[in-house]
């Protein structure tokens, strides 16, 4: 059963985003998906509260008494979104359970340096050096400054960068009520999709 944990440091460089539009395509395979959240405020239980009981189902990863714990039997695939400022035992914890380990990271100086620091202490924690990690750039546009600044400083990583997803309302409408880009018609979001496929190519999904 593959736990993959998406996690940045940062605040609001699309952890969440990443995280429910994983799990709603792992569901959209038939699999028996588990979205969990190590945050105290619970974005992903809130979310999860909103989706319509027609979309593909997706379990919740239920965190008791402020400690992870592992998800029931029956369960294929984890995906577990992740706080800003994750460290400590709960950053030991997550490092402990990732087979797979998603960073998302926007085209910012301020990001990129902050999320630099953080990658090593990806590289060093993780339990087996076959835990694979990987970069997604976000809300990037290409072809401008910020976006060939993301790409050169990800060159000088040991990670690789297995996708890129643009900014757009897409993400903000089907997270408003519980969907994601597997639960609309794919003609409505057909770029996005793109988008993801060398992401979910990366995963062996």
């Amino acid at each position: 059963m593959p736990v993959i944990v998406v996690a940045n440091p940062k605040g609001g460089v699309g952890k969440s985003t990443i995280a429910t539009n994983l799990a709603g395509c792992i569901a959209s395979r038939g699999h028996a998906v588990m979205l969990g959240d190590v945050d105290r405020q619970q974005s992903a239980r809130t979310w999860l509260s909103l989706r319509p009981a027609s979309a593909w189902p997706i379990a919740g990863w239920d965190v008791a008494h402020d400690n992870i714990v592992k998800p029931p039997k029956g369960t294929t695939h984890v995906v577990l979104d992740t706080p800003a400022g994750l460290h400590g035992r709960r950053f030991d914890e997550v490092m402990k359970l990732a087979d797979q380990i998603i960073v998302p990271l926007q085209p910012s100086i301020f990001d990129i340096y902050a999320t630099r620091d953080f990658l090593n202490q990806v590289l060093a924690h993780r339990k087996s050096a076959q835990v694979q990690v990987g970069v997604v750039g976000m809300r990037v546009r290409e072809h401008t400054i910020a976006a060939d600044q993301l790409k050169a400083f990800v060159a000088q990583l040991e990670v690789p960068v297995v996708g890129y997803l643009r900014d757009t309302q897409n993400y903000i409408q089907l997270a408003a009520r519980g969907l994601t880009l597997w639960d609309v018609a794919p003609g409505r979001v057909e770029r996005d999709l793109q988008q993801w496929e060398p992401l979910i190519e990366w995963l062996q999904l």
